[in-house]
């Protein structure tokens, strides 16, 4: 908004807002991408001011970038931040827990993931590429620590993402999880133990 070389660029082309600007950028990109046989995927920001033609968006403030953009029929990678942010705190108790960017997702929110919403229309779900969950770092300094942000949240999401919704079942997924919690033990990986969890 201040500065004068973008200001001047969005009157030059006539654009009416930063939205429109970022979206003219993206778009010039996505041009220079596919000139090099590569394809853009963006963070759902890039839904603002217009998406470029053959953008794939990767849905992370919750899921509605992402269904938006799959019944406009372009590509999606679902990782919203409701189920996905493996750097969220796993606990309620967040004095127990290490330092974490915020906010609380449990084993079971991980579990309820749904990544194609009811949302997107059926004849365009093909458009749901996958999801993703995320382990952003600025609040976890060392691998041990990764670890124990990432599982056993990642486990759920795992089985998630390979099933259909209509296998799974959070009270079985509860009970058999203990067995990855002994395989971890066995590889040496730190894991946060489940609290109460409450099924």
């Amino acid at each position: 908004e201040v500065c004068p070389n973008c200001q001047a660029r969005m009157k030059e082309e006539g654009l009416a807002d930063e939205h429109e600007l970022q979206s003219y950028f993206i778009q010039r990109m996505e041009k220079w991408l596919n000139a090099q046989g590569r394809q853009i995927i963006g963070w759902d920001e890039i839904l603002e001011g217009g998406l470029a033609p053959n953008a794939t968006v990767q849905s992370w403030r919750g899921s509605q970038g992402g269904i938006d953009a799959a019944n406009a029929g372009h590509n999606v990678v679902m990782s919203p931040n409701t189920n996905c942010y493996l750097d969220y705190y796993q606990s309620e108790d967040i004095e127990s827990q290490p330092p974490a960017i915020g906010h609380y997702i449990s084993l079971k929110r991980a579990y309820e993931f749904q990544p194609i919403p009811e949302d997107i229309d059926p004849e365009k779900a093909h458009h749901v590429l996958g999801g993703q969950g995320n382990v952003w770092t600025e609040y976890i300094p060392t691998t041990d620590q990764v670890m124990y942000m990432t599982y056993p949240r990642a486990i759920a999401l795992a089985e998630v993402m390979w099933s259909y919704p209509e296998e799974r079942d959070y009270v079985d997924f509860r009970t058999r999880i203990n067995n990855h919690f002994s395989r971890l033990a066995k590889l040496g990986v730190n894991y946060c133990e489940l609290d109460d969890d409450p099924i």
